[in-house]
């Protein structure tokens, strides 16, 4: 018997990105039902044992409009009224560029 069957939650897509000791992913996966859903995991090496922490949000599509309207609010308020100088681009960097730990979901 397949994953799927099992009632275990498939990978549908998955979109990582390195930002300096933490990886973040984001993973669309599917239920036994066909419905779908967003996990967003934060992925942090610990120094001590070399160990990986991890952190993770379910969304759920029901919440999609509004976690995507709260999370561009916020960001936009951080960057328009709290830090309106500082200049984000300059952490912009693609994967394959960024020298730093990989921190793999295990």
């Amino acid at each position: 018997m397949d994953d799927f069957n099992k009632g275990e939650r498939q990978e549908i897509f998955s979109k990582k990105i390195r930002a300096g000791k933490r990886t973040y992913f984001f993973d669309v996966k599917s239920t036994k039902g066909n419905d779908y859903f967003i996990t967003i995991t934060e992925s942090k090496k610990k120094f001590e044992d070399g160990s990986f922490v991890k952190h993770k949000i379910f969304l759920y599509k029901e919440d999609f409009n509004k976690f995507q309207e709260a999370l561009g609010e916020t960001i936009s308020h951080v960057k328009t009224e709290l830090m309106p100088e500082y200049n984000f681009d300059e952490f912009t960097r693609d994967n394959h560029d960024y020298n730093g730990d990989s921190a793999e979901l295990s």
